[in-house]
């Protein structure tokens, strides 16, 4: 109970595996602990000079504000965040797919070749202004139970928000935009998608229906156009219940995991993060892309500080610069708000133990693995190279996960250490706890506990293993626990970026 986990033999920190005592002997190692250590924190293992770097996962993590001595707790108050050259090297680099051993899910196959893990119906709002009505349709729906006769639907999802007006048209925000309803109304987990407006928004239905081209299921309406909200209300839902036999005529058949895409999402992080679940769900990661499926790490800020791990992975000197200018991005957008980059971790993460952006980042990156970095997309842009890549995004959870869906992800997986609870409807999410303690308190709402991993009772390999067994069946219809819960209306959080006018 008394030990610490030491990462690598040139780190002068370990973390605390329980709450240890004052004055407390160390297992393993020749100090005794000054101050009381929580669970998930840091304790210095050997003296460390004021300025001189604190190193974790063999990366700096931060500088120490003060002396610090052996056995004493490291935290907020003698470790700070400084700027600091990171150094990394491109070379040219090709994913190797195993084309001789393919895994397979139970998929839905869509009549233009998208694979399906879900089969929902969604009702998409251009704007706020149509978000009643778009929610009325859902409720009306829901309280009919008509649904409950067709059990090969999954539900009817609205997807409604805070924007869709007031901005410039050709704005930076507005292509977000533009691209985060497309992503939504295209994904294959939804067999028919109603795209509501008001009318007279900013984003006006034409800018999506392009798509009608692509689908028949898609089917774009305005309130003004159609008299009012009684009438487009009972005109909707007329229109979903003959279209009902057609939703619920599907079959799940066996589809290989090269359809699957990933996305890997932490939040209410802690000091074991980076240790047990993020590690994890990388080697989970690592093989689906071996396997010719996908995945896509997001959250911008949060790779910051271990952006040269990342770059040190791309394909090419084209992908590692638009990380990097990605980043630049960043510093000018929290710059001119009044901001910076190092505003991180958050209130809950640092009582779990993390204490900089830099050490939050180095255990954020590892959910992506090994594998090499193909592609960084703009926030909501539709995948293209398959393999492991970075979607640019805010931190903020609902935000990003609804970029990553966006751009094509269809089973989510979702690390947690203080115990975020989060759907994404059309896709499912998975909860993956980096502590037991947590787990046992929170056991209906996550679906895998990775602390075994610092209790010692499995390595990180057999973790994600089961990670990935877990994330093929469920893509095959077994429900998530937040799935379960009815997680999923209401997450829906597209980036708004720019000038509301």
């Amino acid at each position: 109970m008394n030990s610490l986990i030491v990462l690598n033999k040139n780190d002068n920190v370990g973390v605390s595996q329980f709450i240890i005592p004052e004055k407390t002997k160390i297992n393993g190692q020749e100090i005794s602990t000054i101050d009381p250590i929580p669970f998930g924190h840091k304790v210095c293992l050997k003296p460390i000079n004021k300025g001189d770097p604190i190193i974790k996962y063999d990366q700096i993590i931060g500088f120490a504000s003060k002396n610090i001595t052996a056995g004493e707790h490291v935290h907020s108050h003698n470790l700070e965040f400084k700027e600091f050259d990171r150094k990394f090297q491109v070379k040219s680099k090709k994913t190797i797919v195993d084309e001789k051993v393919d895994t397979f899910f139970k998929g839905i196959l869509r009549d233009n070749g998208q694979v399906a893990t879900r089969n929902y119906i969604g009702i998409v709002s251009t704007v706020n202004c149509s978000a009643t009505v778009t929610k009325m349709i859902v409720e009306k729906i829901k309280y009919s139970n008509i649904l409950n006769d067709y059990p090969s639907i999954d539900g009817i999802v609205p997807i409604t928000h805070s924007t869709g007006c007031g901005m410039n048209t050709v704005s930076e925000g507005m292509q977000m935009f533009q691209r985060t309803i497309d992503g939504f109304k295209n994904h294959p987990n939804f067999s028919h998608v109603f795209v509501i407006g008001l009318g007279c928004e900013c984003a006006q239905v034409s800018l999506f229906d392009e798509s009608v081209k692509k689908h028949n299921r898609i089917h774009f309406l305005t309130i003004q156009d159609e008299g009012g909200t009684k009438k487009i209300v009972e005109k909707v839902l007329s229109q979903i219940k003959n279209l009902l036999p057609e939703a619920n005529k599907i079959n799940r058949t066996p589809q290989s995991v090269s359809h699957l895409t990933l996305a890997l999402q932490c939040g209410g992080s802690d000091g074991y993060s980076g240790i047990t679940a993020n590690p994890a769900l990388g080697v989970a990661a690592d093989l689906l892309v071996k396997k010719g499926g996908s995945s896509i790490l997001s959250e911008t800020p949060e790779i910051y500080g271990a952006e040269h791990l990342l770059i040190n992975r791309a394909n090419s000197q084209e992908t590692a610069d638009k990380l990097i200018e990605r980043l630049k991005w960043w510093k000018n957008y929290t710059s001119i708000n009044n901001s910076t980059m190092d505003n991180n971790p958050a209130p809950g993460n640092k009582r779990g133990g993390l204490t900089t952006i830099l050490e939050k980042s180095l255990g954020a990156v590892a959910k992506g693995g090994k594998s090499i970095l193909e592609d960084v997309l703009e926030y909501a842009e539709p995948l293209k190279n398959k393999g492991f890549n970075f979607m640019d995004s805010p931190g903020y959870d609902p935000v990003s996960v609804t970029g990553q869906v966006a751009s094509g992800a269809n089973v989510i997986c979702f690390t947690t250490g203080r115990g975020s609870c989060f759907g994404c409807k059309p896709v499912p999410s998975l909860k993956l706890s980096t502590n037991t303690a947590m787990y046992e308190k929170m056991e209906e709402d996550m679906d895998i506990n990775c602390g075994t991993i610092a209790e010692g009772k499995e390595d990180i390999e057999k973790v994600g293993n089961r990670i990935f067994d877990l994330v093929v069946n469920t893509a095959s219809g077994n429900k998530s626990k937040s799935e379960i819960n009815g997680y999923g209306d209401e997450e829906f959080n597209p980036w708004q970026v720019g000038v509301v006018m």
